[in-house]
């Protein structure tokens, strides 16, 4: 039997269509993606690489400093202390964002679902 072209869609039949499209969607979870894998170690190497930095630099300015007053072990343990504070506090900044952005995905999949 076909429909005559100006009735609308058969709603039974789309219901069913629906409920096959929610069951295949359901089985089939995509695979975890690799490139999450990669991202996750650079994110990990990114706040590393700002902790060391923190520390080179404060050690870098506390040296230069101490060779140039004179002052050598003094300067340069202070400003690598707050080099190190420098870089913990860039290291959580990055961590929060991190956290931020993963939450607002995990929303927006749970909304997609």
């Amino acid at each position: 039997m076909s429909q005559d072209p100006t009735d609308g869609p058969d709603p039974e039949r789309l219901k069913r269509l629906e409920e096959r499209l929610t069951e295949v969607r359901r089985t089939h979870e995509p695979a975890p993606r690799v490139d999450d894998q990669y991202s996750q170690a650079n994110m990990a190497w990114r706040m590393v690489i700002e902790l060391v930095s923190g520390l080179g630099i404060g050690f870098g300015i506390g040296y230069g400093l101490d060779v140039l007053f004179g002052t050598l072990p003094l300067l340069m343990v202070l400003f690598t202390f707050l080099g190190l504070a420098a870089g913990v506090r860039v290291m959580l900044r990055t961590a929060r964002e991190l956290g931020e952005e993963r939450q607002a995905a995990d929303a927006a999949d749970e909304e997609g679902r």
